[in-house]
């Protein structure tokens, strides 16, 4: 059986903390749904809440507030009041993208591969980040957990969906699945992405994203053409 490795496609970004800055936006979003809810900041409940957020993120939102809320109308509640705060923060100005990013979508555009961005929020905010930063029409696809059935990372569901929505590659392992957290490179991992990279410029650090299976980790998404280029050539090479 060959061993040579399959040409990257498709790519498959993840938005904040990887191509979009978050700057404590998600944590802050997550004090206005815990207050909501009536959970005071400063206590054990809250901090064992807050550290959960940090665990998982990159999940679906909705999905952290149901592990977080006996009840789904708990869930639902937490979950629009997070939703509508951290809209408020894009609004105010606090949403920018992370230097180079835009560069690099244009550049792998431009190599004629295709690019999806992919988050965990639900897709009207997605939508409003997309707006605040003039980056409507900027990628391919642009895809939420809803658009995928529901399911957001650590499951497979977006970057499948993002293949099957584009049909920018042939074969799964054409994939390359980029971001900052551990679900990210599990997102990738199931997916059978040919590329897992992982990024330091968000949630977690490098040993959790190696750890999650990540076949390479990057400074920043400013380095990912480079290491497309890198794998081509030694494609090119065998």
């Amino acid at each position: 059986m060959s061993t040579q490795q399959t040409a990257t496609s498709l790519v498959v970004l993840d938005m904040a903390g990887t191509t979009v800055a978050d700057d404590g936006l998600v944590e802050r979003a997550f004090e206005a749904a815990a207050a909501e809810l009536g959970v005071p900041a400063g206590g054990a409940e809250h901090q064992g809440m807050l550290d959960y957020v940090r665990t998982t993120m990159g999940e679906s939102k909705i999905s952290v507030f149901r592990h977080l809320f006996a009840s789904e109308e708990q869930a639902q509640q937490a979950n629009q009041a997070f939703e509508k705060a951290y809209a408020e923060l894009v609004d105010q100005g606090h949403c920018a993208p992370l230097p180079g990013a835009e560069d690099t979508i244009r550049q792998l555009r431009a190599s004629g591969l295709t690019v999806v961005l992919t988050t965990g929020f639900s897709g009207p905010t997605q939508q409003r980040i997309l707006d605040a930063l003039g980056w409507q029409g900027l990628v391919d696809l642009a895809l939420c957990p809803a658009d995928a059935g529901g399911r957001g990372r650590p499951y497979p569901d977006l970057a499948l969906a993002a293949l099957l929505r584009t049909g920018g590659a042939d074969d799964v392992r054409a994939m390359a699945v980029v971001g900052d957290t551990g679900y990210d490179m599990l997102c990738g991992v199931r997916s059978g992405a040919g590329v897992v990279a992982g990024v330091l410029t968000g949630a977690h650090d490098a040993d959790r994203l190696w750890a999650d299976g990540a076949t390479d980790v990057l400074a920043s998404v400013a380095d990912l053409p480079a290491l497309l280029a890198s794998r081509q050539a030694g494609r090119a090479a065998q």
